[in-house]
């Protein structure tokens, strides 16, 4: 399996791009879809909800 280097993950963000963020085998090994809120579409949201079939989050600032 080849990782990604930080800069190539940075880039897909930016592109829109969904990654598989995962963790350490020693902590709670697993992964997490992950997606730049500006890049959001409903596609994305149900590709998530369908294939993830995890929980769903997101961050807000303080003016929302």
């Amino acid at each position: 399996m080849r990782f990604n280097t930080i800069p190539e993950v940075v880039e897909d963000l930016k592109q829109g791009k969904m990654i598989i963020l995962i963790d350490d085998e020693s902590r709670e090994n697993e992964g997490d879809i992950v997606i730049a809120a500006e890049k959001v579409t409903p596609d994305a949201i149900n590709f998530i909800l369908t294939h993830a079939r995890g929980i769903l989050c997101l961050s807000l600032n303080a003016e929302l």
